[in-house]
């Protein structure tokens, strides 16, 4: 929370309240413009602020504030590109004393010009992040890294070195992954953030500020201060972390006891990925002890608002249907000038994480990389022996090509047997002989003594001196040439070089030259071993024959060659074109001698009418078919036709007439009527009476008609048969003369 007074507090809580805003734009030539609460567009500025996303709590989030305002100003729109715009909020107590809480920095995105008003929106100094990250840092401390920071995006920092250290694993020494996804400094700040248990804001004054989520409530916001509000039945709190571990490939879990609680998963940190396992472990459990504070009511509220509040900020709310042994933090504010103030929580359920199995969560993390992905590796070996000496000799020489923008280490280890120059050592030695003692002439006592020198030479064992120079593409690396002492003997050369940034689709060579002084040495067949290891490179394909060869050839003095010096003058001068052009005077041209005569004439035009009669006496004269037209008082055609036919045709049972009723010359037939005809029984078409017919058991004579009986009875005999269980009698009914049965009674004569 902006440091305020307990007067500001108190006023900025009472029913009614005086203030204003305010605010300046400055260009990039360093004009300002002032403007005032009067020449903002009522109901048009917002200044929204957040620093989770719209379902859980998050860690190391890098969101960017945003603003938009309406003024009613006359500034020129396309000067106000990337314009700092300052905002500030005043509040007058009743003794006409005022206290001002700034706002933010801000600087223009988008600027529209209507006809009385300017439309701005603008984000703040995290957008500055969006720069290229330097993929040469490897490790270094928390504030170590801000710093590089701050000075690549000109940003200041709003926290001191020992703020910095003073936050969870603010003292440890961190390195960056190299197998990373970090583009630019604002994706490098969301892992730092999220390593030091803390989200990242652009404060009031511009500053980037690391800010936590706090655990003690700043202010109480009664029910009388609510527009309105929403609170969840459930507290948002964390009782695990999930970070997965490169090198192991696995997600690990870290759980407080009892572990009933959300887990926050932390993905994939370059940060989190070296040192020793116990040093991933405290930091992680740093990392857990800062989210395991977490205990919030997701809620949202619309406020009389308190300009002072920041994000991370944590509430308590009484009155109403509020839980006053609660509290929440604020995610993200949204604050309409000179109106309402939107604060809200979010979190999730903890009762969700319960139907989740703990083991989910320590399943593998990561897959194997494939396709760009993949790891690629280069070999090399000699085929040949190699003698070195003082000349630079070529030792190894590769061909590689990158898919892709990645970067690639060589190591190569190389056997050499050394023989180093003798060093001849001389010296002088000399030695004192005892020859015993005489007496001189006085009888004085004399030590004889004599001293031998004699010069002594030897050769000792020299040191070679070796020196490796490396050539990438053709140029040699000139920051950096590895040297040896050797004695003689056989000797291991350990060999690395990092190759960085590969550019995409390109061949490269890396080529290692070595020489040596004060003595020499051998290389003997295979006894080299080089790797140029990486992602995204190409596939190494076999060789395809191609030998390459050099030979350098001394300087050639052409002497039987004289030339001659050719001399001239050459003079250059720009040619201006001079405009060219026709002009004539054609005069107007008579045409005369063509008279033009006119012709007249007269045209009438009218219609002939061509009347006829035809009448029904003269039927007689006329042609047409009388089956179709009637001529009785006036010709029309026939409506009603009527047709008969005898065209017997056999069926199964009987015969029927057929009739076919011809349709081509007619338009259309719209009702077809059947009349009722009467037949007489025929058998052979011959006509057959009743009496003269002989009757089976199921016909019979009714009137002059034969038909069929209704109802008779028949006498079957059945015949005796054996089944599993006693006997049966089966009968034959004759049923299948029938065509169909309504009633059977069957009885034993």
């Amino acid at each position: 929370m902006y440091p305020v007074s307990d007067k500001f507090m108190d006023a900025v809580q009472k029913n009614t309240r005086t203030f204003y805003w305010t605010g300046s734009i400055t260009t990039k030539t360093n004009q300002t413009y002032e403007f005032g609460n009067d020449d903002i567009v009522k109901g048009s500025g917002y200044i929204n602020r957040q620093c989770c996303g719209n379902t859980e709590i998050e860690l190391g989030t890098v969101y960017a504030a945003e603003m938009g305002i309406s003024l009613y100003l006359d500034i020129d729109r396309y000067t106000l590109e990337e314009a700092e715009i300052r905002l500030s909020f005043h509040l007058v107590y009743e003794d006409e004393t005022e206290e001002e809480v700034p706002m933010g920095v801000f600087y223009v995105a988008e600027a529209n010009r209507c006809i009385k008003t300017l439309e701005l929106k603008a984000y703040d100094g995290m957008l500055n992040l969006d720069k290229n990250f330097s993929k040469g840092l490897s490790s270094a401390y928390p504030y170590e890294f801000l710093s590089l920071l701050s000075k690549a995006c000109h940003i200041e920092l709003a926290q001191t070195k020992e703020e910095i250290e003073a936050m969870p694993n603010g003292t440890e020494l961190l390195g960056i992954y190299q197998d990373n996804d970090i583009e630019s400094w604002r994706d490098f700040l969301y892992y730092l953030a999220q390593t030091l248990g803390c989200f990242a804001i652009i404060d009031r004054f511009g500053r980037l500020n690391l800010s936590a989520y706090g655990n003690t409530a700043v202010m109480a916001v009664d029910i009388r201060h609510r527009f309105s509000s929403s609170f969840s039945d459930f507290v948002t709190r964390y009782t695990a972390v999930s970070s997965t571990n490169k090198r192991t490939e696995k997600a690990e879990y870290y759980a407080k006891s009892p572990d009933d609680g959300l887990t926050m998963n932390l993905g994939v940190n370059p940060l989190l990925q070296f040192g020793l396992e116990e040093t991933r472990k405290r930091i992680i459990n740093a990392i857990l002890d800062v989210i395991t504070s977490v205990e919030y009511v997701p809620f949202d509220s619309d406020t009389i608002g308190n300009p002072a509040l920041d994000l991370g900020d944590v509430l308590r709310f009484t009155g109403g249907h509020a839980d006053e042994t609660k509290q929440s933090a604020i995610t993200s504010i949204y604050t309409k000038i000179n109106g309402k103030q939107t604060v809200k929580c979010v979190g999730k359920n903890p009762r969700l994480a319960a139907a989740k199995s703990k083991n989910d969560k320590n399943i593998t993390g990561l897959i194997n990389s494939i396709g760009e992905t993949k790891l690629s590796i280069y070999t090399f070996a000699n085929a040949l022996a190699l003698d070195v000496g003082a000349e630079k000799l070529s030792i190894i020489n590769m061909e590689f090509a990158s898919g892709d923008e990645t970067n690639a280490e060589f190591h190569a280890q190389a056997i050499l047997q050394v023989e180093s120059n003798p060093d001849t050592r001389t010296l002088t030695a000399e030695t004192t002989i005892d020859l015993g003692t005489t007496t001189d002439d006085n009888g004085t006592t004399v030590e004889n003594k004599k001293v031998i020198s004699f010069p002594l030479s030897w050769d000792e064992d020299g040191k070679t001196e070796l020196s490796v120079f490396y050539v990438l593409d053709g140029h040699e690396v000139e920051e950096f040439h590895p040297k040896e002492s050797w004695l003689s003997g056989k000797h291991l050369l350990t060999l690395y070089y990092p190759i960085m940034e590969l550019t995409a689709n390109q061949l490269h060579t890396f080529e290692v030259l070595i020489s040596m002084k004060n003595g020499a040495g051998h290389i003997e067949a295979q006894n080299i071993m080089a790797t140029i290891t990486g992602q995204g490179l190409g596939v190494q394909e076999r060789w395809d024959g191609k030998i390459t060869a050099e030979e350098t050839m001394k300087k050639l003095l052409l002497s039987s060659m004289p030339t001659h010096t050719l001399q001239d003058v050459v003079m250059v001068h720009f040619l201006s074109p001079k405009k060219t052009g026709l002009n004539d005077h054609v005069a107007s041209i008579s045409l005369i001698g063509m008279p033009m005569r006119s012709m007249k004439d007269t045209l009438r035009l009218f219609a002939p009418i061509v009347r006829d009669v035809v009448e029904t006496d003269d039927k007689k004269k006329m042609n047409y078919k009388k089956e179709y037209v009637l001529a009785e008082d006036v010709f029309r055609l026939r409506k009603d036709y009527a047709l008969s036919g005898n065209s017997s045709i056999r069926l199964d049972r009987g015969r029927m007439l057929k009739l076919v009723i011809p349709t081509e010359n007619f338009d259309s037939l719209t009702a077809l009527t059947i009349q009722p005809f009467e037949t007489f029984p025929f058998i052979n078409m011959e006509v057959l009476y009743p009496g003269n017919l002989s009757f089976s058991e199921l016909t019979e004579q009714v009137g002059d008609a034969v038909k069929l009986k209704t109802s008779f009875s028949r006498q079957v005999s059945g015949q005796n048969q054996k089944i599993n269980r006693g006997r049966l009698a089966a009968f034959s009914m004759g049923i299948g003369d029938m065509a169909d049965i309504e009633e059977l009674e069957v009885s034993n004569v």
